[in-house]
Parts: structure tokens; C-alpha cells; sequence
């Protein structure tokens, strides 16, 4: 049962040069169930992070040997959106205002209550979550095909697609319900509507130029399939 839990525990780096200020931090992140990796200077927060890239949050202290924090979350941001709390001694607010340029979600000063930095863990952890899942809930990927709604863009294994809106529609639909077959009546009710005054070639001209823009040979289609005598559907992945 152990084993089952500790597998999905959320790594979180606490780096500051500070033995007492490591060790109290990462007992507590352990007793809350997180797996905390240290750090002494920030040469080994930045290597520790790229080489565990799943890391949920970054605990950086300032003033570190070798590398500053600062220095550490400017790398890290080139690369990478993880969260970051900047951990210091130092209270003025111009520290706080270029933690933040340097791309820092949070800021915690010295001395500090252990309650507060678990508040702060947790709210970014929160958000993050918040952000992750908006984000999984806008963007259909089935397969080679990857779709953002909210910007109604298609990528097909990483190139870009340009459809009409209701060729992206259609394809939307379809990827999101990948092997279920609709027939032409169907989907002509589903993207164009039921007052739509046209018949259902409509629906066989859209997927034949939608085959046009996204398939590697439209005659022998990959992705939007037909189903004699049917209607047609989307080869992919079960969602």
C-alpha cells in the first residue's frame, strides 16, 4: 500500500545553502505526503530539476552559492512554467518585485511559520491544477490530431491546419467522438443545424475538402473514415 502511494507522491526541490532551513522544510513536505529533493547551492537545484523534469514546485532561496535563486528561476524559465517560491532573509521590497521579473510565483521571507509556507504550497499547487485542467478541457489530442478549441487551431503531427469554421466543427466533433459512425443527416443537424436549408451534400463536400487538408492521401483516408451506406467517423483513439 506503501509502494502504491509514494508512486504518486508530487517532488518538490528545496534548495537554500542553510542545513537547518533544508532539513525542517523537507521533513515537513514529507510528513504532508510530498517528496522533497535538496539542494545545497543553485548549480544542484538546476541540475536536480532537468533531471526530474515531473517536479510539481520549486522552493528556491536567494542567496546560494555558486548559482542565486534568481539566476536559478531565470534558467528555469526559459524552459520550463513550474511553479516557483523564492525562499530569503531579505525583506525589501525590491527583492520581492525581481523575484517576480525573473518569472517567481511566490515570495516567502525569513523567519517564517511552517503553517504559512504550507498555505502557499498549497495555493499554487491549487492553481496550477486549476490552470492544468482548463487547459486539458480546451484541447482535444487523439491520435495524430491536436485540437485547441478555444483558438479553434489543428495541428496534424505538428503541422498546422487551416479549415474553415465548419470544416474545424466537424472535424472537432468527430475527433472528440473517435470510431462512433453519424450519418450525413445527422451530423448536417449536429454543425449546421435543424432550420439549415441545405441537404445533406453539404456534409460530403465539407469532408471531402476537410480530407483534402488533413489526410496523406485523401482517396485512401487515414483519419475520417467512411462507413458505406452509413455516415462516416473519426479512426482514432478512444477518449
Amino acid at each position: 500500500m506503501r509502494g502504491k502511494k509514494d508512486k504518486f507522491m508530487k517532488k518538490i526541490i528545496v534548495a537554500d545553502d542553510e542545513e537547518l532551513i533544508r532539513r525542517l522544510v523537507s521533513d515537513f513536505l514529507t510528513a504532508e505526503g510530498y517528496e522533497p529533493l535538496q539542494a545545497d547551492d543553485g548549480d544542484v537545484a538546476l541540475k536536480l530539476f532537468e533531471e526530474n523534469p515531473d517536479t510539481a514546485l520549486l522552493i528556491l532561496d536567494i542567496m546560494m552559492p555558486n548559482m542565486d535563486g534568481w539566476e536559478v528561476c531565470r534558467r528555469i524559465r526559459e524552459f520550463s512554467d513550474v511553479p516557483i517560491i523564492m525562499l530569503t532573509a531579505k525583506g525589501e521590497d525590491m527583492d520581492k518585485i525581481l523575484g517576480l521579473e525573473y518569472g517567481a510565483d511566490d515570495y516567502i521571507t525569513k523567519p517564517f511559520n511552517i503553517l504559512e509556507v504550507k498555505a502557499r504550497i498549497k495555493a499554487i499547487l491549487r492553481r496550477t491544477r486549476a490552470a492544468k485542467k482548463n487547459v486539458e478541457e480546451n484541447v482535444i489530442v487523439n491520435g495524430d490530431v491536436r485540437i485547441d478549441k478555444d483558438n479553434r487551431r489543428v495541428q496534424i503531427c505538428g503541422r498546422e491546419i487551416n479549415l474553415t469554421g465548419k470544416e474545424f466543427e466537424l472535424l472537432e466533433f468527430l475527433v472528440a467522438n473517435p470510431g462512433r459512425v453519424y450519418g450525413r443527416a445527422k451530423l448536417l443537424q449536429l454543425i449546421w443545424g435543424k432550420d439549415y436549408p441545405g441537404d445533406e451534400r453539404t456534409v460530403d463536400v465539407h469532408v471531402r475538402r476537410l480530407r483534402e487538408k488533413i489526410e496523406p492521401n485523401p482517396s485512401e483516408p487515414r483519419y475520417v473514415q467512411t462507413k458505406w451506406g452509413v455516415g462516416y467517423y473519426y479512426q482514432g483513439t478512444s477518449i
